[in-house]
């Protein structure tokens, strides 16, 4: 059953609903001022999303130890939120050489709501909750909804519906004490107040919750392995500047220079850990991939493997 929608706390209006004062004669700025006022508010971001850091960091450990263990992590969300959520899933296969599977978004309106507005379709629970239902929900999952307002109805159908399948809710929102917080195990809740125009909240708001979203994808990957030092040691080289940047990391992580990086990388299939972990360890490619498999992909595990 769905919490009752309703104002913020002590039936106050939505913190990121309220009217800027500071913006209030925007329409009489000039160009510059404009921006000056744009900037002057997102420099509350960052500090917003600094309270919120305990719950990220629990976040990202909860969300590992699914993944771990065959879960993945899905993004809900409607217009600006759902769109964030696209984006950060769809650059994780060619930044941490995952499958598409692992992390996946839904969005009110499907596919079409990308780059067309679908309104309607944010105020419908039962989307949400069928949206989860196609995607075999289960108990190893993390559902991760983000609503600025934490009152979205798509959303909170699927975190219900999440809720009811035991997989780990976690919500993002820029408001306090809402129903999505309700349904949630974790609630991320950095509150960046009103928005220089009233109720747009693509502006703070959507900055937020991309910061969040790109800490906890990015946090779950380094805990999954994907990186070595701030190395992104499972990039997909797919093109000419992937392929440059995987014999950069090579040379980086190895002290190589960058020929007997490309030769080591050529020798080793392309695989990045792989040539890493022979070249450090002095040992053969056959058994950096030993070690790896040993270690599930990281590749400190795989350098501290005694012989």
């Amino acid at each position: 059953m769905l919490p009752p929608e309703g104002p913020g706390r002590l039936g106050l209006p939505l913190e990121s609903e309220r009217v800027n004062s500071a913006t209030l004669d925007i329409d009489r700025m000039s160009s510059l001022e404009i921006a000056q006022a744009m900037n002057a508010e997102d420099a509350k971001v960052a500090g917003a999303v600094e309270k919120a850091l305990p719950q990220v960091g629990q976040a990202i450990d909860r969300i590992a130890a699914r993944m771990r263990r065959g879960g993945r992590m899905i993004y809900v969300g409607a217009g600006t939120s759902g769109r964030l959520g696209a984006l950060d899933a769809a650059e994780c296969p060619p930044t941490f050489n995952v499958s598409p599977d692992m992390i996946v978004s839904c969005i009110a309106g499907g596919t079409f709501a990308w780059t067309e507005a679908v309104e309607d379709a944010e105020d419908r629970a039962d989307l949400g909750a069928s949206d989860m239902v196609a995607l075999g929900l289960g108990p190893q999952d993390a559902v991760v909804g983000i609503a600025a307002s934490g009152q979205t109805p798509y959303v909170l159908g699927a975190m219900s519906r999440a809720q009811a399948c035991g997989a780990l809710t976690i919500g993002v929102a820029c408001n306090a004490n809402t129903p999505l917080e309700r349904l949630s195990e974790i609630a991320i809740t950095p509150i960046v107040g009103p928005e220089v125009v009233t109720g747009s909240t693509r502006l703070k708001a959507g900055t937020a919750q991309k910061m969040v979203l790109n800490m906890l994808s990015t946090g779950v990957m380094i805990l999954l392995g994907k990186t070595y030092g701030n190395l992104m040691v499972d990039v997909r080289a797919t093109n000419t500047k992937l392929q440059r940047r995987a014999v950069d990391i090579v040379s980086s992580a190895t002290g190589l220079d960058d020929n007997a990086a490309e030769r080591l990388l050529a020798e080793s299939q392309g695989e990045i850990k792989t040539a890493i972990v022979a070249h450090l360890a002095s040992i053969s490619l056959d058994e950096a991939r030993r070690r790896l498999r040993a270690s599930q992909g990281i590749v400190r595990a795989a350098l501290d493997t005694p012989p």
